[in-house]
C-alpha cells in the first residue's frame, strides 16, 4: 500500500488518507489496505493502539440518505471508502466539551475509476456518521469495534439544530434537495434524536472530549 498523503479535515481528528492506484491501459490495481503500511506510517500516530475488528459493506440506490449513527460500549471508529458510485459522507461531532461540538460537515467521495488515487476517510469515535448517495453506490468501512445492539444511537440528519456552517455550500444544497424529497430513508433515521434531545439523554455522557 502506497500512502500519498494524510490530511486533516475541517473538523479536527477527521482524516483523509489518500493512496495510490497503479494505472495502465487495462485499468488499475491498488492495495487498499496493508496493516504494516497503515499502522507503521510515521504520520498515522492517531491510529496507535487501535485495530479493525469488523468490516461492513453497504449498497445504496440513488437518493438514499442514511444516519447519523454512533456507538458506545464498545466505541466504534470507522475507516470509510467508496468502492463504486458516489457517496457524500456526513459527520457530526457529539463529543461533549469539544471545541467543535454540534458542528457537522460533509465530504464528497466519488469512486471515479479514472483517478490515479483513492481515499479513505477516518472518523474516530465521538462522531455521528451518515451519508447520502446520488447514484447506485457501494461503500466499505472497517470498524474498530464490533456491533453492539442496545449501545447505539442516531441523530437525524434532518434535525433542525445541527450546525452545517462548515459544510461545502454546493454539497449542502444537494443534501437539502435530497432531504426534501427522498423516500429512501428509514423511519429510525428520519425520526432520530435532535442534537438537543440527545444531549439531555444520560447516554450522551459516554461521549466526552478526550475520553472516547
Amino acid at each position: 500500500m502506497k500512502i500519498i498523503s494524510i490530511n486533516n479535515f475541517d473538523i479536527p481528528d477527521i482524516k483523509i488518507i489518500r493512496f495510490t492506484r497503479f494505472c495502465d491501459q487495462r485499468g488499475y490495481f491498488t492495495e487498499s489496505f496493508r496493516k504494516s503500511d497503515f499502522f507503521g506510517h510515521p504520520e498515522m500516530g492517531f491510529m496507535k493502539g487501535l485495530e479493525f475488528v469488523q468490516v461492513n459493506e453497504s449498497f445504496s440506490r440513488p437518493l438514499t440518505m442514511r444516519g447519523m449513527h454512533y456507538q458506545w460500549n464498545p466505541f466504534m471508529g470507522k475507516l470509510v471508502r467508496t468502492v463504486r458510485g458516489r457517496m457524500v459522507d456526513l459527520m457530526l461531532d457529539i463529543r461533549k466539551g469539544s471545541p467543535t461540538f454540534g458542528m457537522a460537515t460533509m465530504y464528497d467521495m466519488p469512486a471515479n475509476p479514472d483517478r490515479d488515487y483513492s481515499e479513505w476517510l477516518w472518523l474516530p469515535p465521538g462522531f455521528a456518521h451518515g451519508n447520502f448517495f446520488t447514484e447506485e453506490s457501494q461503500i466499505e468501512y472497517f470498524c474498530t469495534g464490533e456491533y453492539s445492539q442496545g449501545c447505539e444511537g442516531c441523530i437525524s440528519p434532518l434535525a433542525k439544530n445541527i450546525d452545517w456552517s462548515r459544510a461545502d455550500s454546493t454539497l449542502k444544497k444537494e443534501f437539502d434537495t435530497i432531504a426534501a424529497k427522498t423516500t429512501l430513508m428509514t423511519d429510525k433515521d428520519r425520526n432520530g434524536f435532535s442534537l438537543e434531545a440527545w444531549v439531555k439523554d444520560d447516554r450522551s455522557n459516554n461521549f466526552i472530549y478526550g475520553k472516547c
